[in-house]
C-alpha cells in the first residue's frame, strides 16, 4: 500500500500515518514543520518524527516538506511519488494549521477577518490543491481511497453552529469534499469519504491542559474529556478501512472514529472504545454532566 498523508506532522494526521505504517504501508508524511524550520503553528512536532514512527510501526515512512497552499510544491510531490512508487493507493487530507486563527463564539463583525480568511485557505484551499495534483495519480489504478479529515460529521454539524462562521464553514466544507471525491472517483472504482475524530488527545491539547498521555485524566476539563481519544483511534479505523476490500460501502459518507471502531472491531491504545459523539448527543446536550463511563 502506497499512502500519502497531507498534514502528517501531528494529531490525527500523525495517528493515521502511523496506523497505516502498522499495516505495512509506505507512507509519505507531508507537512510544513521540519527539524530545521517550524510552520506558523510553532509547534515542536515534525514530519521527520512522524516518518520515524511509521517506520518503527512496521511500514516505511518518508518525510516530505510541502506547503499545500503552493501548487507547484504539491505538483512536485505528486511527481516524486509517481517516480519512486509508480502509484498512489491512499490519500489522506488532514491539513489544518488553523488553531491560532479563530476565536470561540465570536460573530463575524468582531472576528479578525484576515485570520478568518487565512483559516479558510488553510482548511479548504489546501485540500483542493492536494486533490488537484494527487488524484490523477491515484485514479491510474482502480480502488483508490481518499479520506478527508474534519471535525464533526455532516449530520452533526448540519444542525449545530460550530463556534464561529470561519470554523463552521471550514468543517462543513471538508465534509462536502469527502462527498465530492466519492462522486468524482466513482468512475475509476475509487472511494471518497470524510472522517472525524472525537475529543482528541492531541499533542497540543495535552499541552493546553498541562497533562501528558499518562496523566490525561488529571486535566481540569468538562466531562467530555473523559471520553477523549488518542490520534491512534481514528488512525486504526482509517487503516482498517484502507485494507477493506469492500470499502466502497463507505463512499460519500461522513463518519466518526466510533463508527469505524464498531465496524472493524478496533479499540484505542488502552483497549477502550470511546464514543464521544454519542455522549455529546445522548447526555451532554440533554443537560447531563455524568454518565460518561458508559461511553468508553
Amino acid at each position: 500500500m502506497i499512502a500519502l498523508v497531507a498534514g502528517a506532522t501531528r494529531g490525527t494526521g500523525r495517528g493515521i500515518a502511523v496506523a497505516l505504517g502498522e499495516a505495512g504501508a509506505t507512507v509519505y508524511c507531508a507537512g510544513r514543520s521540519t527539524r530545521e524550520r517550524r510552520s506558523e503553528m510553532n509547534r515542536p512536532e515534525t514530519i521527520e518524527e512522524t516518518a520515524e514512527l511509521v517506520t518503527a510501526a512496521g511500514g516505511t515512512g518518508i518525510p516530505v516538506r510541502a506547503d499545500f497552499l503552493e501548487p507547484e510544491q504539491v505538483a512536485a510531490l505528486a511527481e516524486r511519488v509517481r517516480r519512486e512508487q509508480g502509484r498512489l493507493d491512499v490519500l489522506v487530507n488532514d491539513i489544518w494549521g488553523g488553531d491560532h486563527l479563530w476565536t470561540w463564539n465570536t460573530p463575524v463583525w468582531r472576528h479578525d477577518q484576515d485570520k478568518g480568511l487565512r483559516l479558510l485557505r488553510l482548511a479548504v484551499d489546501t485540500h483542493l490543491i492536494s486533490a488537484r495534483h494527487l488524484l490523477p495519480l491515484l485514479i491510474e489504478n482502480e480502488g483508490g481511497l481518499v479520506v478527508e479529515v474534519t471535525d464533526g460529521t455532516w449530520e452533526f454539524n448540519e444542525t449545530r453552529y460550530r463556534e464561529n462562521v470561519y470554523y463552521d464553514l471550514a468543517k462543513m466544507s471538508v465534509n462536502r469534499l469527502g462527498y465530492a471525491w466519492a462522486n468524482e472517483l466513482r468512475p475509476y472504482g475509487g472511494t471518497g469519504l470524510a472522517v472525524t475524530p472525537g475529543f482528541l488527545r492531541s499533542e497540543a491539547m495535552l499541552d493546553n491542559f498541562g497533562v501528558t498521555e499518562d496523566t490525561w485524566r488529571e486535566a481540569k476539563a468538562d466531562p467530555t474529556w473523559m471520553v477523549s481519544e488518542t490520534p491512534a483511534y481514528l488512525g486504526r479505523g482509517v487503516a482498517a478501512l484502507a485494507r477493506d476490500p469492500d470499502r466502497a460501502r463507505w463512499s460519500g459518507k461522513s463518519v466518526t472514529s466510533e463508527e469505524l471502531a464498531l465496524a472493524y472491531d478496533i479499540t484505542d491504545l488502552d483497549g477502550s472504545r470511546p464514543r464521544v459523539w454519542s455522549y455529546i448527543t445522548e447526555v451532554r446536550e440533554k443537560g447531563g454532566e455524568t454518565g460518561w463511563e458508559g461511553y468508553r
